[in-house]
């Protein structure tokens, strides 16, 4: 006779089968992240995002706020400070929601626009990051490149794209793994760097007739650049346990991203003050002042800080096309969609080769015209989903039929008003900044508080929602 077992231990748990390896090839898209998965702390996210801005296009940054926007060293200081300021606080407040839903940041923005109004802000972030970002920061190492060893440029070009992809390929525990050991090298050489060129600065220098325009300018720019990492900051804390600390999950990010963004900006500043080689090459210019050790350095540092980006934005790039929910076949995966990713960013790069450092003001301008009025909407919604049960929101995002309308009006919105008004481009002019010229560029700015008004508004109107 045998006697059924009356034990009520369950089974073992199954092993992680991604779990904390680095040498491992990510399978996961944007479905929630399962608990035995979740693994990593928050002081991670310093360096994931401290590495990425440790490059030329954040010093490219400093470098149009005096020469293009007519600042003196000490208006872009402070115009400078207060852009990445606010775009370092909403980095890391988007970054609490990674542990919380396990999801990467355009999968959390159904809950703003519904499944399908939630289509737009993806795939212009795919396509603003995959191809966009990754251009830029490309072609800055593709100069760097090129200066250093005399490679010409496209070839240049192609072995960093090579780089890039194979980082972001396998995936988000390699990432990080890259970024943690990247920050040291480049900390330390853009530290020498910078000590050398505010040896060099003209303190006194720039200022051409920036006025209140040439500071929103260069204000516009710092948050568009700073902000520009937004729309991909839970992609980065998704893995963290549910119980990670809330308040260093949202503060270290943010302190990596400020802290980065600020100094290598600044040096960019000070680089503006000096006169540059005639005939140099962007990257040229930044270290013609340095000695031949350090600038050899520096360049080297400017290749892998653009690495350290690009290794983010093509990654990023695919998990915004997998937010889209579409049915895509079981060989278009996360990994497969960084190589196509990338593909596109290469062919934007080799197309902007010619013109980069005209290509990178326009693009830097621009970014913050989806990023602002799409951040509105969000960061209201966030708001309001304090009052509501994690059980409730859990069920919103994974519902296919979940429907938020008001989120994507408010967003339209806001970039309706914004762009055709404020908009101060080269070739686009919109009609308040004719009329106001001294206001510079304010587009971001209103389409921000427009979409988060009209959101905001909305929401009060139509307080049920809709989810047929």
């Amino acid at each position: 006779m045998t006697t059924a077992s009356t034990s009520t231990d369950a089974a073992p748990a199954p092993p992680p089968a991604y779990g904390d390896k680095v040498i491992a090839v990510e399978t996961a898209g944007s479905e929630p992240i399962p608990a035995a998965e979740r693994h990593g702390s928050p002081r991670q996210l310093i360096w994931t995002w401290a590495s990425p801005n440790i490059e030329f296009a954040t010093v490219y940054i400093g470098v149009i706020s005096v020469l293009f926007f007519g600042l003196s060293f000490w208006q872009a200081a402070a115009a400078l400070l207060l852009g990445t300021a606010v775009g370092a606080v909403t980095h890391g407040v988007l970054s609490l929601d990674g542990p919380r839903f396990g999801v990467p940041q355009m999968a959390i923005g159904r809950f703003a626009f519904g499944r399908r109004g939630n289509l737009l802000p993806s795939g212009v972030n795919a396509v603003v990051a995959g191809v966009g970002w990754f251009a830029v920061n490309s072609v800055s190492a593709a100069f760097a490149l090129n200066s250093l060893t005399g490679l010409r440029p496209l070839p240049s070009l192609l072995l960093v794209v090579a780089a890039e992809i194979a980082i972001g390929f396998i995936g988000h525990n390699f990432v990080h793994a890259f970024e943690r050991y990247a920050l040291p090298v480049l900390a330390v050489v853009f530290l020498l760097a910078g000590f050398w060129t505010f040896g060099k600065a003209d303190f006194s220098g720039g200022g051409s007739g920036g006025g209140l325009g040439g500071f929103l300018l260069a204000f516009s720019s710092a948050w568009g650049y700073a902000a520009g990492w937004n729309p991909n900051a839970a992609d980065y804390s998704r893995y963290l346990p549910a119980t990670a600390s809330r308040w260093k999950t949202a503060l270290y990010p943010a302190l990596g991203l400020f802290v980065s963004v600020y100094a290598v900006g600044m040096i960019g500043v000070a680089s503006a003050t000096i006169a540059a080689p005639e005939g140099a090459t962007p990257t040229g210019a930044f270290t013609g002042h340095l000695p031949d050790w350090l600038g050899n350095l520096t360049l080297l540092a400017i290749i892998l800080g653009a690495v350290s980006a690009n290794a983010l934005n093509v990654y990023s790039s695919a998990m915004s096309v997998t937010s889209l929910g579409l049915r895509l076949p079981s060989w278009l995966g996360r990994s497969t969609l960084v190589v196509i990713s990338g593909l596109a960013g290469t062919a934007a790069a080799w197309a902007s080769l010619a013109d980069a450092g005209a290509a990178y003001e326009a693009f830097l301008l621009v970014i913050a015209y989806w990023i602002a009025p799409w951040l509105g909407v969000v960061m209201v919604e966030r708001w309001r989903m304090r009052k509501v049960a994690h059980a409730e929101l859990a069920g919103r995002l994974t519902d296919p039929h979940f429907t938020n309308w008001p989120g994507l009006a408010a967003l339209l919105t806001g970039a309706a008003v914004s762009v055709p008004l404020f908009s101060h481009q080269e070739k686009y002019v919109g009609w308040a900044a004719q009329k106001w010229p001294d206001l510079g560029d304010v587009t971001c700015v209103v389409g921000f508080l427009v979409s988060a008004a009209v959101y905001a508004t909305a929401c009060r109107v139509f307080a049920s929602r809709r989810t047929v």
